[in-house]
């Protein structure tokens, strides 16, 4: 129940979902690349998070559909010069949001619809960190690219810092 709950809400009030985390990252000094978007653009890019966290609550892991997502999040936070700590903490403000939904939203009226909801706050821990972690692949990816030819940094330098295997697989395998 909570979870279809929850599910219809990241799918179907991701707009409004996005405007609390537009609100949050107003309230973030320390996101200031965000903080000079526009309320809509802000709104647009938190919107398009929730239905992914749907998707995998409804379907579970699928880690090429989640790691595409996020490495792309991750690759244009390099190409838009965000640094990778506010990508990060935007992505946690946006946990946040759902966490506070849960509680604030879901009406916990037995001792089942608490077990439910404790079943699924590990779940939405899971989506987001899996997140960082892609998030993390996708932009050290971007700047070992960007280094490697705007920059020409050499190749076998970039390897000695560069030690994640990812980075070199082709687009269509993320």
């Amino acid at each position: 129940m909570i979870d279809r709950v929850l599910i219809d809400t990241l799918k179907f009030k991701s707009k409004h979902l996005a405007g609390r985390w537009a609100a949050q990252i107003r309230k973030a000094p320390q996101l200031k690349h965000y903080n000079v978007l526009s309320d809509e653009t802000l709104v647009a890019i938190g919107e398009a998070i929730f239905p992914q966290l749907a998707g995998f609550l409804e379907e579970g892991l699928n880690r090429s559909v989640l790691g595409a997502y996020f490495v792309k999040f991750g690759k244009g936070s390099v190409q838009h010069g965000f640094p990778l700590s506010e990508s990060v903490y935007g992505l946690r403000l946006s946990q946040k949001v759902v966490l506070e939904y849960i509680e604030s939203e879901c009406i916990m009226d037995s001792s089942f619809t608490l077990y439910q909801t404790l079943s699924v706050i590990p779940k939405v821990a899971d989506f987001f960190l899996l997140g960082c972690f892609y998030i993390n692949k996708g932009f050290h990816e971007a700047l070992f690219a960007q280094m490697n030819t705007a920059d020409h940094v050499s190749e076998g330098l970039l390897k000695k810092y560069f030690k994640d295997d990812f980075f070199f697989k082709k687009e269509d395998q993320e």
